[in-house]
């Protein structure tokens, strides 16, 4: 059987590495992306399950990332969280309105996060 795989895009490389040391632990395949356009490129090479997304990153932010892939009737199914520090309500409904399926605000426990991805992929 093979394992779920989740691409972590963020650019704070500690939280990069503390989720994917956590998902890594629970038997999770995990890839990274350090900006928008490396995130679109892995998810072309490699379609992840579920994607975490950061909002503020260099060359393409977050929600035009999730609009670009929920658009695609290739990539429409990957369910995307979005993580930011952001945690205003226009925050939210704009990451709605990007078709994100969820939300989450920073910081966040990591036994949140293994929680949440075990409901999604099982």
């Amino acid at each position: 059987m093979s394992r779920k795989r989740v691409l972590i895009t963020d650019n704070d490389p500690n939280l990069v590495k503390s989720l994917t040391f956590v998902l890594n632990k629970e038997g999770y395949e995990t890839d990274t992306a350090e900006n928008g356009e490396e995130a679109i490129a892995k998810v072309r090479q490699s379609k992840p399950s579920l994607m975490f997304l950061d909002i503020m990153m260099p060359k393409k932010n977050g929600y035009e990332v999730c609009q670009e892939l929920k658009s695609s009737p290739d990539f429409s199914d990957i369910y995307i969280i979005m993580l930011t520090a952001k945690g205003q309500e226009e925050d939210r409904v704009k990451a709605l309105e990007s078709k994100s399926d969820e939300f989450i605000t920073k910081p966040f426990s990591p036994a949140e996060i293994v929680r949440r991805v075990h409901q999604i992929l099982g």
